[in-house]
């Protein structure tokens, strides 16, 4: 089976979307950074060499220090799909980070996104 094109795609090429949408909607670039740093277990410089580097979707989570436990806690639907019942590891991964930056940008307040 082929691979998913956004597998491959550098998450340096998406993050800029993901800061436009969180900032039009009066949320910051340091609350999508949590959300990324809550999600992989990257610390903030971690994170800013993965982008300054182009890393891949699939290389960024596969070597991610640590999922959050607490993704199971993540419920929903995000681009028509409930993220809870998406059977590709990876793609699951991405859609729980869209998800969260979704519900960022949605107003939620970061206890209730990071699901504490």
């Amino acid at each position: 089976m082929e691979k998913h094109r956004i597998f491959s795609m550098p998450v340096a090429s998406v993050y800029p979307h993901y800061i436009n949408k969180a900032e039009k909607k009066g949320r910051t670039k340091e609350e999508v950074d949590t959300i990324f740093r809550w999600l992989t277990g990257y610390d903030q410089n971690s994170l800013e060499n993965h982008l300054e580097q182009k890393t891949d979707f699939e290389t960024f989570f596969a070597k991610a220090p640590q999922i959050n436990p607490n993704v199971s806690k993540i419920k929903g639907v995000i681009c028509g799909y409930r993220v809870e019942d998406i059977e590709d590891p990876l793609m699951q991964k991405i859609r729980y980070l869209d998800k969260l930056i979704d519900e960022l940008a949605r107003g939620k307040k970061m206890e209730n996104i990071l699901r504490s």
